[in-house]
């Protein structure tokens, strides 16, 4: 099959090319500068997403698309008005290719979306499906519903079939933000002030959601489909830090700060949505492609937090 993907040389898709490549795939990479380089893909300037990116030439021939690129989640925001910046990337940009990739006989279009589109987090017992009604709280995660939902509508009249699939935090070889700075403190303090904390959190290894992308690719069942997809196994903050800290072979203290306590401090130095997330719990149920697909993480938890480790103390070593 040959496969356009979007946001090659981003974090998912420097992971996501050689699996497909591996699995028999004759990938394009759609690249915004003409310096880029994606080993064993053809490349394919494009230059930036928007509403008027023309595809003409990088869908030529292909029979499917994963569309990975777009504008992410920004800690500290600086646009004066993101909403706007955000539609016009991920939303109006999303609808262009889709629209594109109609008329070019694209057979599959794979959404990669965000678990933001159901919420920023779960209540006590409680899970996200991929039926929930969606209840996004954010500038980005509105704009990939919205994706979302421009992608089915220009599908519905079209013999192109959509996927989408929606991951929670993904971690892996090559990880930045909030994960790769949890880890570097693992390396360098003592103790993390997390003890207290009593949360669930889904998280998804970039193998294992390489392979959930890869099989909505190929599936006939995964057709005009929305998919969520972890690890499968929801894990506490403390939990996560002393697998990490396991996995870079280092110890690591988690005194027990009461979470109310660690709350305030985190609204008085402005970093309470971090607070939020570190507290907080998101746990999503998979079932869906497991029972739709057949799929199974090939990764464990274990597995993955090893790899991301391993990558790390190389990138410390060089």
């Amino acid at each position: 099959m040959k496969v356009l993907v979007t946001g090659a040389t981003g974090f998912i898709g420097r992971a996501l090319v050689p699996d497909l490549i591996k699995a028999g795939h004759d990938v394009i990479a759609a690249v915004r500068a003409p310096d880029a380089i994606v080993e064993g893909a053809t490349i394919c300037m494009v230059g930036d997403l928007g509403p008027d990116t023309d595809w003409t030439n990088a869908i030529d021939g292909v029979d499917a698309i994963i569309h990975l690129a777009a504008r992410v989640h920004v800690m500290n925001e600086a646009d004066t008005d993101p909403l706007v910046e955000n539609r016009r990337i991920n939303t109006d940009g999303t609808a262009k290719l889709a629209r594109d990739a109609v008329a070019g006989g694209v057979k599959r279009f794979v959404f990669l979306s965000t678990i933001k589109v159901n919420g920023e987090a779960t209540a006590p017992g409680n899970v996200f499906s991929a039926d929930d009604t969606p209840n996004p709280q954010d500038p980005y995660a509105i704009s990939k519903l919205e994706a979302e939902h421009a992608l089915l509508e220009i599908a519905s009249d079209a013999p192109m079939q959509p996927v989408i699939v929606r991951p929670p935090l993904v971690y892996g070889p090559g990880v930045g933000a909030n994960f790769l700075k949890m880890m570097q403190a693992c390396t360098r303090l003592p103790a993390l002030p997390l003890g207290a904390i009593n949360n669930k959190r889904s998280l998804v290894f970039i193998g294992n959601l390489t392979s959930a992308i890869i099989a909505t690719l190929t599936h006939p069942g995964a057709a005009e489909n929305t998919y969520l997809v972890s690890d499968g196994e929801a894990i506490s903050t403390p939990e996560l830090v002393r697998g990490v800290a396991d996995a870079l072979g280092v110890r690591v203290y988690l005194p027990k700060i009461p979470v109310g306590l660690f709350r305030l401090l985190g609204a008085l130095i402005g970093k309470s949505a971090a607070i939020d997330r570190l507290a907080g719990s998101l746990v999503i149920n998979d079932r869906k492609i497991h029972d739709d697909l057949g799929w199974t993480p090939p990764f464990s938890m274990v597995q993955g937090l090893q790899q991301t480790a391993a990558w790390l103390k190389s990138r410390q070593k060089s």
